[in-house]
């Protein structure tokens, strides 16, 4: 066994060598470092199908150190995934398998985009927390259909990063015992000995948290050491686990081995052909994979089959003692939602004055007791985000059946972690802080905008209508910066009932992720008898009042929306109509039809005028170069909310003044 496992691991390396230098670029060392560790991970102790990759009780494999992606991709070609070897030759370039980080969606077996390091061992912490409410709900005596684990392998750069340590720290607290970290310990980074910055004892610090901690010295090829390692982290009950394994970059390299040249860079021709040449084989034999390796791995397709036939067996009889919660996870897993959303979201009467996020409370509170495959948190924020709900119980150590994720003061890691839950179909995650906060999240939302995940969020405290708390606390950028990021839809609802179709559309939107931004000051339910029904927020925006003639047009989104209107009704009382239009979402409006748009958008009225409490970044595609932008130029100040806008001059009047002047 240990001759071939050898090959393979020899395998493993040269591909990955190969790889980067056909590129001539990509990072060879640390994919060369873990081949062992990759080997008998993926071929002894890791449950896995390659030719379903989406079997649901498999266990996930995270690579958070996504630049050694060649790691994965020798590993998935090796062992039976659709990923041929072509591609592996064709190592990032344009419309391969192989970009260079892995990419989810992309690529058969890749469960998580990865890259920007600590990304994805948070994202393993939000997978161990689905599988620990998976299995609370489903799980019954005989029945174990769910008790997968993850394995998330990180380097240094991981345990750098800020978000590692929020994560990690969160996830000891649980004790989510089928979390098995294995730390890449090559202390080498891209500036050379991680002795230049990172001396502390990871080991320790990893114990402080709560985890159980195996420390292996050597080079990183003693397989035996590994394989009880990854054995011993299989049977921690009540921990998480982290094997710190002591490995060499770039292992096997003739030169080069142990450098931070094999880091970040090809290895060269010459390199390459002395390593092959010192173990053996045939330099001029490129991509080369022996018929027994290829025998070896590919024994990962014939053990899937079998342990996804026993799955299914064992679903098929779940299905006879337990119907209910079988049909309800099969509806669930075909996107269906258990309950028509409209019959359990609130309508709110008009005139009631109601902060957004109290809307948002009173439609979580409507649908969370009817959807039970949704999970929901904040980062210690939940008397301010209202992102409870009725008889709520919170997911902890001793309580997997939670439904409520208290994150703690981390707003880091709260957004890879619910990202990995929203991985983790077929749960839905949402999670909430202060808009002003989402500067914190903006990895995590980024990654999930790339790769579709479906992320809510949830940011309250949307404007400087947060009032006194001041600058640091009041968003004025965080909108329109968020806006600019491609795949994120972006909703900010006029009133209560635009936030109830703010929560429709994020709970039936499956491609992609939703934020939300909800106000803390009261907000007046708008009289839907007066102005269009509050369905037109669907479309991203929508024509509220419908003036015959009307000689200006303004444009407004959440709490501004009602000083339009007013804005409005003062400009009638002189016989000036103007049309007033909300608009919660740009993205969800950019994908209605032309003839749709040009409705709303009504080119024909010069006059136009934008009101939003933030930054003016992208109104002028609705309102020209000579409309009127009313809202902040500069950061906000400390002052009592309705003070605040009278003071940056976001007023129903300065709208009257505007339309005036231009008339």
């Amino acid at each position: 066994m240990g001759k071939i496992e050898n090959k393979c691991v020899e395998t493993v390396r040269f591909l990955s060598a190969e790889g980067v230098q056909a590129a001539k670029s990509g990072h060879p060392g640390m994919a060369m470092g873990m081949a062992a560790l990759g080997v008998k991970l993926w071929t002894e102790h890791m449950n896995h199908s390659p030719q379903n990759p989406q079997w649901p009780n498999r266990d996930r494999f995270i690579l958070s150190a996504g630049h050694g992606s060649m790691l994965l991709y020798s590993l998935l070609h090796l062992t039976g995934y659709d990923l041929p070897l072509e591609d592996l030759k064709r190592f990032r370039q344009l419309g391969s398998l192989t970009p260079g980080h892995p990419e989810y969606g992309k690529t058969a077996g890749v469960e998580a985009t990865t890259g920007p390091l600590g990304q994805g061992l948070s994202n393993g912490v939000g997978m161990a927390i689905a599988q620990k409410y998976l299995a609370s709900r489903y799980n019954k005596e005989g029945f174990n259909l769910f008790d997968y684990n993850i394995y998330v392998v990180s380097g240094d750069g991981c345990m750098q990063e800020g978000i590692s340590s929020e994560a990690c720290s969160l996830a000891g607290h649980l004790g989510l015992d089928n979390l098995v970290l294995i730390y890449d310990d090559n202390s080498i980074t891209i500036d050379g000995d991680t002795g230049l910055s990172f001396t502390e004892d990871v080991a320790e610090r990893f114990r402080a948290y709560g985890w159980d901690v195996q420390e292996v010295t050597g080079d990183g090829g003693d397989l035996d050491k590994i394989s009880q390692a990854l054995e011993n982290a299989k049977k921690c009950k009540g921990k998480p686990s982290m094997i710190k394994l002591q490995t060499k970059i770039g292992f096997g390299a003739p030169t080069l081995e142990g450098t931070s040249k094999s880091h970040g860079a090809p290895l060269g021709d010459d390199e390459i052909t002395q390593m092959k040449s010192n173990h053996g084989w045939d330099p001029d034999k490129h991509f080369h994979v022996p018929e027994e390796v290829k025998e070896y791995m590919h024994g990962c397709i014939e053990k899937g089959e079998k342990l996804e036939k026993n799955w299914n067996e064992l679903f098929r009889s779940y299905k006879e003692k337990y119907p209910e919660l079988a049909e309800e996870y099969e509806q669930a897993m075909k996107g269906n939602l258990p309950v028509n959303i409209d019959d359990v979201l609130p309508e709110f009467e008009a005139g009631e004055a109601l902060a957004s996020r109290k809307a948002s409370g009173k439609a979580i509170a409507g649908f969370m007791p009817k959807m039970p495959l949704v999970l929901g948190g904040s980062a210690d924020l939940t008397p301010s985000n209202n992102t409870d709900f009725p008889d709520m119980v919170s997911f902890q150590k001793d309580a997997p059946n939670g439904r409520y994720i208290r994150y703690g003061v981390r707003e880091h890691a709260m957004g890879a972690i619910l990202n990995g839950i929203s991985l983790t179909k077929p749960l839905r995650c949402y999670g909430g802080t202060f808009l002003v906060f989402s500067d914190y999240m903006r990895g995590s939302l980024r990654v999930a905008a790339i790769s579709g995940y479906p992320s809510i969020y949830v940011f309250t405290h949307d404007s400087i209508g947060v009032g006194e708390d001041g600058p640091t606390h009041q968003p004025v950028e965080q909108l329109s910066a968020l806006r600019a990021m491609p795949g994120l839809t972006c909703i900010r609802p006029a009133d209560a009932n635009e936030t109830a179709m703010a929560w429709k559309y994020a709970l039936t939107h499956n491609d992609g992720p939703v934020a939300m931004f909800l106000t803390r000051q009261k907000l007046t339910t708008l009289d839907r008898i007066k102005y269009a029904p509050a369905q037109g927020a669907m479309k991203g925006a929508y024509t509220l009042n419908c003036p015959e003639n009307p000689k200006a047009i303004i444009f407004a989104s959440g709490s501004e929306v009602e000083k339009a209107l007013d804005a409005a009704d003062k400009l009638a009382e002189e016989s000036i109509e103007v049309r007033v239009v909300s608009m919660p979402s740009w993205e969800i409006f950019e994908q209605q039809d032309e003839e749709y748009k040009r409705s709303v958008l009504s080119p024909e009225i010069k006059v136009r005028i934008a009101m939003e409490a933030g930054v003016e970044m992208g109104w002028r595609k609705y309102i020209g170069e000579d409309g009127i932008f009313i809202g902040m130029k500069g950061f906000g100040t400390s002052a009592p909310c309705n003070q605040c806008f009278e003071h940056f001059g976001i007023t129903s009047q300065a709208a009257v003044e505007a339309v005036k002047s231009n008339l």
